[in-house]
């Protein structure tokens, strides 16, 4: 428990470093004890304030506080050779300022996003984006929609398997799930997902798949040293064909999405402007 209350307080005072670092000198009680002063900058005992666990040896006390004064030492001689460093006509001033005023902006903005943005994108809406947006996302390798699977080839009731792969009956496929959930050691059964077909490859031996014999490679039971493959196209959407819409659903849904937030944060900037120039707070000197 020592230990932890020690590491969670050097975490603890770390983070504090760059909040300490750049405090120049200024009037302290003659209580305060001096810890550390590097040209101009100064750390006292009362700058740690609130950085020590209660009930810590004075001991260890004193562990965390040399490290803490090891770490500021060390930060506060680069900020002093980096404050002399400064390259000419950087105002370090406009720069805090502006990086201040981007940080409330974005704060802002997230916050009208997560109240007034409407996320719900409905099938309708994605087909319509997919019609007039469709050639832009032709493939640049084939995807597969496809059963697969890779259970060790001496795994229980191997043979069951291969009838129940074999099968059309809905109730012999959740039987051959319910066995790939047991043994098997990949196992793709879901009809309306796509991949790209190096990455259901990878799962093969080397040269047993590939995006150029796929197109007559679509149905086949292969086993090796290891391993039995099961392996069936349901459907093969070949290279420089448009991608189907369940392919790039959720890419559009994002699309979509991102053209909303752009279309509120506009509307929200023209409202505030003409509530502005309405109420005679914008003024333009010339």
């Amino acid at each position: 428990m020592r230990s932890f209350l020690i590491c969670m307080a050097l975490a603890s005072l770390v983070a504090a470093l760059y909040s300490c670092n750049g405090k120049n000198i200024v009037a302290h009680s003659t209580e305060d004890r001096l810890l550390a002063q590097v040209y101009n900058k100064t750390l006292h005992l009362s700058d740690m304030e609130g950085m020590i666990p209660e009930g810590v040896s004075s001991e260890d006390s004193s562990l965390i506080i040399n490290a803490f004064v090891r770490n500021w030492v060390r930060e506060a001689s680069l900020l002093h050779e980096a404050e002399n460093n400064i390259p000419r006509g950087l105002d370090i001033d406009q720069l805090v300022e502006d990086y201040r005023a981007s940080l409330v902006k974005n704060n802002y903005e997230n916050i009208l996003v997560n109240k007034l943005l409407d996320s719900m994108v409905t099938q309708e809406q994605l087909q319509e984006f997919y019609e007039k947006n469709k050639e832009q996302y032709q493939l640049e390798t084939p995807i597969i929609r496809c059963r697969f699977i890779k259970a060790p080839k001496d795994a229980p009731q191997l043979g069951k398997a291969q009838d129940l792969w074999n099968s059309n009956k809905f109730e012999d496929l959740l039987e051959l799930t319910s066995w790939c959930k047991k043994h098997a050691t990949i196992q793709n059964l879901q009809d309306s997902v796509w991949y790209k077909v190096e990455d259901i490859a990878a799962y093969m031996p080397r040269g047993v798949l590939t995006v150029d014999n796929v197109g007559y490679r679509k149905d086949f039971i292969q086993r090796d040293d290891n391993f039995m493959y099961f392996f069936k196209v349901l459907e093969l959407v070949s290279r420089k064909e448009i991608a189907p819409l369940s392919y790039i659903e959720d890419q559009a849904r994002k699309v979509i999405l991102h053209k909303r937030k752009t279309q509120l944060l506009e509307e929200t900037k023209d409202k505030l402007y003409d509530e502005a120039l309405r109420k005679n707070n914008i003024k333009v000197f010339q």
